[in-house]
């Protein structure tokens, strides 16, 4: 008797056009991930998001710029294997295969970033995959010397600011998601410097800051930043009314229940949507996302879960969460901002854009993760605070000659708002979030 023959069947719908990939091609990039050995796929450098099938073995790889999540469903041919960016891009496919019967939100799987996964396609049982770091920077490796790392983190993200440009039409107009907070007026002046360079023109950039009701700390922030260094012309304030902010339909957009990201995807979308309404043609965003988590600069206060030491002690908490060997690590979301950049990308995304987040590549991580931030903040947590402002502050000023100003630190949902809360906007209960999470899907 013949042994049955099982299918191995993938669905794959990740678009290998979303990628921004600095240093190779889209089809370099899928061969290295497709070789299956981790440090092949740790040489791809950029905003990724890459699945690969070599027979009944599937991998899977991804920067934190890019979600992708997996779906196993069961054939009596053999199983099949969905890849997706979201929750409902599977959904429908297993609908037209009629196998919807066979969903749940909570069966989906996201691919954790900076992880080559590795699933073999059998019948039974359930394969378990197989988690190859590709990218594990070193730690604590650069001088107790702010000026020293300042230069290198500024550096950094000039060479990536011009090797995204290379990816793009030299006309083509460039928006920046800007609060004139420390990582998005880096990016900025950044960017503003390597255009000029590049003898590219700098009137391609305009900075967008969303007001909403008409009011807005950030766009006070903003506006100061950009007069006190004389280009006030680059700057476009995006207002929008306080109807417009729907944390409701955020919460069915990036599939997440988590409050902050929530509120800060539900003013992204407020900002995109009224930019895209304005500039019906425009093509490229960039933003300062990945800062905060890149120089730990999240009031430890906020979080009883954690202390100064975890926060110092652990490699890249911020980004990845405790890690997928954790008992704390869900296997839906993953972690820290491998599950939170949705807040970005899919605001973007949905409206047309295409985004770039560079302080959440992985050759701008490697160089925060060099920083000895323990050492530098000796225990106090008010001095971690403020190595953020002193590391970037130096940087722009030694790499472009430029004094930056350095504003306090505020989130995206507190500074498009004027001197009220954001409690009028959103649910302060958490359980709120989630209830309209599942009763999403029983829709």
């Amino acid at each position: 008797m013949q042994p049955q023959q099982y299918l191995h069947r993938v669905v794959n719908r990740m678009d290998p056009s979303r990628n921004v990939l600095l240093n190779m091609t889209s089809e370099e990039a899928e061969t290295l991930v497709g070789s299956g050995q981790a440090d092949a796929a740790g040489r791809i450098e950029g905003q990724f998001a890459i699945c690969c099938q070599r027979g009944r073995l599937v991998y899977l790889a991804r920067s934190i710029g890019r979600p992708m999540r997996y779906f196993l469903a069961k054939k009596s041919e053999g199983p099949c294997l969905y890849v997706a960016e979201s929750m409902k891009e599977i959904f429908r496919d297993l609908q037209e295969d009629g196998l919807s019967n066979q969903f749940h939100p909570s069966y989906t799987r996201m691919v954790p970033a900076h992880y080559l996964v590795r699933l073999e396609l059998i019948g039974c049982p359930d394969p378990n995959p197989k988690y190859d770091r590709f990218f594990t920077p070193e730690r604590n490796i650069h001088p107790l010397n702010i000026d020293v790392i300042g230069r290198l983190y500024i550096e950094r993200l000039m060479q990536t600011l011009d090797r995204w440009l290379d990816t793009i039409p030299k006309a083509a107009p460039i928006g920046v998601l800007f609060s004139g907070g420390i990582d998005s007026g880096a990016v900025l002046l950044a960017l503003h410097h390597q255009l000029l360079r590049r003898g590219e023109s700098p009137s391609r950039l305009k900075a967008f800051t969303l007001r909403v009701d008409g009011d807005g700390r950030d766009a006070t922030q903003a506006g100061s930043f950009l007069d006190q260094l004389g280009l006030g012309m680059l700057w476009e304030p995006i207002d929008v009314s306080s109807a417009q902010i729907d944390w409701r339909s955020t919460v069915r957009a990036i599939e997440d229940y988590k409050p902050l990201d929530v509120q800060s995807a539900a003013m992204g979308f407020a900002l995109c949507a009224a930019i895209r309404s304005r500039y019906p043609d425009w093509t490229y965003l960039i933003d300062g996302d990945g800062g905060d988590e890149n120089m730990k600069d999240y009031p430890i206060e906020e979080n009883p879960e954690l202390t100064i030491r975890s926060v110092v002690n652990n490699l890249m908490l911020y980004q990845e969460g405790w890690g997928v060997h954790a008992i704390k690590h869900s296997l839906v979301y993953s972690g820290g901002q491998s599950r939170g950049h949705v807040r970005s990308w899919v605001p973007e995304v949905e409206h047309g854009f295409r985004g770039f987040s560079p302080f959440a590549m992985p050759t701008m991580i490697e160089v925060a993760e060099g920083i000895p931030f323990a050492d530098l903040a000796q225990g106090n947590v008010q001095k971690l605070y403020q190595i953020k402002g002193q590391v970037i502050g130096s940087g722009i000023e030694q790499v472009l000659g430029i004094r930056m100003p350095i504003f306090e630190k505020r989130r995206f949902q507190h500074g498009a708002v004027g001197g009220r809360t954001t409690r009028p906007l959103f649910p302060s209960d958490e359980m709120e979030y989630r209830k309209e999470f599942l009763d999403s899907w029983k829709k």
